[in-house]
């Protein structure tokens, strides 16, 4: 049985500025969009508020200044959300970094440190843990408007009811 996902464009998004940062005039704006792909291989899309297992959504993160000051420092996060794994390489601009707990956030791909036979390698992290995007835009100026696009792939979790269970493999 397939299960379908409802409000896959509920993620959320957020702007990160230094706590001294100057009064934030940024209007945020997130559209999802179901990447349909035709029999000759053309794009197009379609609503998102429902999807199956296998679907790929894009997501659009608009940031806009609506000030007149250039904003400094932003960092324009997208989260992952759950049932689904970010598309490797779809992110735009494509110098974001990701993130497996929403607090760190590295280069793609993401590695980690494990001990095996008793030595520490370095692995890969698999694609399906990583729950969060950021782009590190810099300067956002005045009355201007910046966009970011990642996609993501609903998947089916077997146990989608369990706590902690996020459908990685070992």
């Amino acid at each position: 049985m397939k299960r379908m996902w409802k409000s896959l464009a509920a993620a959320t998004l957020a702007i990160a500025l230094p706590a001294a940062a100057q009064p934030a005039a940024i209007e945020t704006h997130l559209e999802a969009r179901k990447v349909v792909r035709a029999a000759d291989g053309k794009e197009t899309f379609a609503a998102a508020e429902n999807a199956r297992p296998g679907d790929v959504i894009e997501y659009v993160a608009t940031y806009r200044n609506t000030g007149k000051q250039a904003v400094k420092n932003l960092a324009a996060t997208l989260p992952i959300p759950a049932n689904t794994e970010y598309v490797a390489g779809s992110a735009r601009p494509a110098d974001a970094k990701a993130s497996i707990d929403a607090a760190t956030y590295a280069g793609m791909p993401l590695v980690r440190k494990v001990v095996r036979d008793g030595r520490t390698i370095e692995e890969q992290v698999p694609i399906r843990e990583y729950r969060s995007l950021r782009w590190f835009a810099g300067e956002l100026g005045g009355d201007k408007t910046a966009s970011f696009t990642a996609r993501v792939r609903v998947i089916d979790d077997q146990s989608p009811s369990e706590p902690g269970n996020q459908g990685g493999g070992k």
